[in-house]
């Protein structure tokens, strides 16, 4: 993994409590009101929640008629934490109740999900449920906002649902300000979806191949050298899925072996050679590359007297005259 997440909590030493942001305040504007970063976004998220909760009443839903929230970015629940929360659910039942909105015949999740999932787990038809008004917006952020702030989901998992949230809004600055994100820390988790499809595919198997940062790197530098690129990280990316290679190598062996081809291409390339004859017989060759040229001469097609006129003109050419006094 990254530390992509480390260094969004880290731009947040200065935030408010959020026991000191008022209602009304959130309420008012739909900007973060703690200043930029993960944990001051997370706080309003976790306050719009809570007024969400406020304007319903607690009922009984069937854990069948609940569907999760279209915008969630987690791919992999972790099945033993699933098991504990289940475990707690069967024992006391469930203290908090999760929240929906209504969406067609069924009920989307805003939040709960694990709770939800937990109730599947142990049998449960119904489950305790606050029915509110919710929108795509408020929907997405806080699905997302929630998740990012949990230490087990990968890079790759906030990337896709950012990118199915993008849409959300009218643009990426205020993307990123819901957010409480860079526009750098963002672009850095849109950087996934410029990887080869072959990539993609492993990570939507195994998310946590590959970090924010190391994803942003291995497409830098497959752009910068094209198709050799692209043909290095074909032969390179089976050995991070094995985990033969750490994923944060894996850019600089890209352009390692793109260069290596390149130059041996190049080489290639400028080499040429030119064959000369005596009569008919084939007497020697020619060749020029990048290192120098050489002259090969068959043996027996040379006189002594020729091979001493060879040796005395290259003498010649490469003979240091003294300067003029």
């Amino acid at each position: 993994m990254s530390n992509m997440r480390e260094q969004l909590l880290a731009k947040t030493s200065g935030i408010r409590a959020t026991s000191s942001i008022k209602e009304d305040e959130v309420k008012r504007s739909n900007r973060t009101q703690t200043a930029p970063g993960l944990a001051g976004a997370l706080a309003v998220a976790q306050l719009r929640v809570q007024e969400l909760e406020s304007t319903g009443a607690a009922t009984q839903l069937a854990v069948s008629d609940i569907v999760p929230n279209p915008w969630q970015p987690r791919r992999v629940f972790n099945d033993a934490k699933l098991s504990e929360l289940a475990e707690s659910i069967r024992e006391v039942g469930l203290m908090q109740p999760i929240v929906v909105r209504r969406s067609d015949d069924v009920y989307q999740i805003v939040a709960g999900e694990r709770r939800w999932r937990a109730h599947k787990m142990v049998g449960l038809d119904a489950v305790k449920a606050v029915v509110v008004e919710c929108s795509d917006a408020d929907m997405a952020v806080l699905a997302l906002v929630e998740n990012v702030s949990r230490d087990d989901l990968s890079d790759y998992e906030i990337a896709m649902s950012i990118r199915q949230t993008e849409k959300e809004f009218p643009d990426r600055k205020r993307m990123a300000e819901a957010l409480g994100m860079s526009r750098s820390g963002l672009y850095q988790f849109l950087s996934f979806e410029n990887l080869p499809d072959f990539i993609r595919k492993d990570l939507d198997i195994q998310p946590r191949l590959l970090g924010g940062t190391a994803a942003q790197a291995i497409v830098t530098a497959i752009r910068k050298y094209g198709d050799d690129g692209v043909n290095a990280a074909t032969e390179l990316w089976p050995l991070v899925v094995k985990g033969e290679m750490d994923q944060g190598k894996v850019a600089a062996a890209i352009k390692a072996l793109a260069t290596r081809r390149t130059t041996t291409a190049d080489s290639a390339s400028e080499r040429s050679i030119d064959k000369f004859f005596a009569g008919k017989e084939h007497a020697g060759s020619i060749t020029k590359d990048i290192n120098g040229i050489t002259v090969k001469i068959r043996a027996g097609v040379l006189t002594d007297a020729q091979e001493t006129q060879i040796r005395e003109l290259i003498s010649q050419m490469f003979h240091a005259h003294p300067k003029a006094n």
